[in-house]
């Protein structure tokens, strides 16, 4: 299948030209905020920074961090650059700790948006005539609607399904030929679960492709979606406060996730000290906008953890591309003063042929000492009657844990199908700490 590129000018561009065309943006961008936010103008202010005082790229350094915090203090349109009445669409975070963080997108935002998208879904392996089923919610939550203008544009048949109802999802997959997923890699999981479970056999779909955001999925949960749904999967990153989908998106090489160099900047910081890091090395992502109105941002802080490449890839494209999210500095458990990421337990159970791709994460305080409990599903019911296999198992997984972490942990093997789902984005921890 040829495999199209969307936007050859920028997604092939000479890198030299690409920087020249980062810093004529980042200029307009600083000066731009600092005339039209009053937060930037304040920030600006406190140390003494003037917008012509950006005058390399290097320079963006100079300029302060924006946080998640900034937006839940200016709660809900003070990080806004025009007036409500140039705002064509609101979208948001759920705001379960505290405000929601709210963005606006103008007429000219939501154009861009829409063509970074079909970036993405291009690279990903799409082609006008597949038919994208997106099982993600519509509302807020920016990845429904901007999945579906994105790949609207390049010519697909959409099916706007929305998340839940499972056993009506995977018919519309039957009925309407859906070749394409929309959906977080965790419902991925519970629709291929549920469709062995109905007796359906997704090799007689003709599904194809996967677009999967919403939530981190690491390379082993990656080869169990391919091999539940029989499928390509391809993961894409995007924030609300950054735009939503189309930040950056697998090709179907699947070796990182390009970037829209010529719609941001991307940087990679130490978490601890702010410093930025060098090419290739692991750090916290920090974004930049270039050419949004409704709401531009200034090095705004992800707090999640990755590695930027910037070695031409193999699909032709030439802009930077970042790992998968290894864990994010908020999701980080300090355990007896290790460092602990969710993602690395996942790693290690999702490499393993006897374990279900569904677990939980408890943490509990005992004796004054953090303990961390790993529950997961064993594959097979049939282990259930064997003592010594199930033994065998837990010790198996819990050796391969202690490998990674270099921490002992306690090990639950549960019965198939008894471990939560999600529908959304996946929650794997519970803290018990506090009780």
């Amino acid at each position: 299948m040829e495999h199209i590129i969307w936007d050859r000018e920028f997604e092939c561009a000479d890198r030299k030209k690409i920087k020249e065309l980062q810093l004529e943006r980042l200029r307009h961008t600083v000066q731009y905020c600092y005339d039209n936010v009053p937060h930037y103008r304040k920030k600006f202010s406190e140390i003494g920074l003037k917008p012509e005082h950006i005058k390399t790229l290097r320079d963006i350094e100079k300029i302060p961090f924006t946080t998640k915090e900034d937006f839940r203090a200016n709660y809900p349109y003070d990080m806004f650059a025009v007036p409500m009445k140039e705002i064509v669409r609101l979208h948001g975070s759920s705001g379960t700790t505290g405000n929601p963080v709210v963005t606006g997108y103008t007429r000219h935002d939501l154009d861009m948006w829409t063509g970074l998208v079909s970036r993405v879904a291009c690279a990903a392996g799409v082609v006008p005539d597949d038919i994208a089923q997106i099982s993600f919610g519509y509302g807020l939550f920016t990845g429904g609607f901007g999945l579906h203008y994105g790949l609207e544009r390049v010519g697909l048949s959409v099916i706007p399904v929305s998340s839940g109802n499972t056993k009506r999802q995977i018919k519309f997959m039957q009925d309407f030929g859906s070749t394409v997923l929309i959906s977080t890699p965790s419902y991925a999981m519970y629709l291929g679960e549920t469709a062995q479970e109905m007796g359906i056999d997704f090799k007689k779909l003709k599904l194809r492709l996967g677009l999967f955001g919403g939530e981190g999925h690491t390379k082993e949960m990656q080869k169990q979606i391919e091999k539940y749904l029989n499928i390509t999967d391809t993961e894409n990153y995007g924030l609300t406060e950054v735009i939503g989908p189309g930040f950056s998106g697998e090709c179907y090489i699947q070796n990182g996730m390009h970037i829209a160099d010529d719609e941001f900047i991307s940087e990679v910081i130490d978490p601890e000290t702010g410093e930025v890091l060098p090419m290739g090395e692991k750090g916290e992502l920090v974004v930049t906008s270039l050419t949004k109105e409704g709401v531009p941002i200034l090095r705004y802080r992800t707090k999640d953890i990755t590695r930027l490449m910037d070695e031409p890839c193999k699909c032709g494209r030439t802009t930077t591309r970042m790992e998968k999210v290894s864990g994010r500095t908020d999701d980080m458990l300090v355990i007896r003063g290790v460092n602990v990421f969710p993602s690395q337990i996942e790693g290690v159970l999702l490499g393993m042929d006897d374990v279900a791709p569904h677990y939980e994460i408890v943490l509990t305080t005992e004796k004054h000492l953090d303990r961390i409990e790993v529950k997961v599903e064993v594959a097979d019911a049939e282990l259930l009657t064997s003592y010594s296999a199930l033994e065998n198992l837990r010790e198996k997984i819990a050796n391969n844990i202690y490998s990674i972490l270099n921490m002992h942990v306690k090990v639950t093997l549960a019965e198939p199908h008894t471990l939560k789902r999600f529908e959304g984005k996946a929650r794997r921890v519970t803290d018990m700490r506090s009780q």
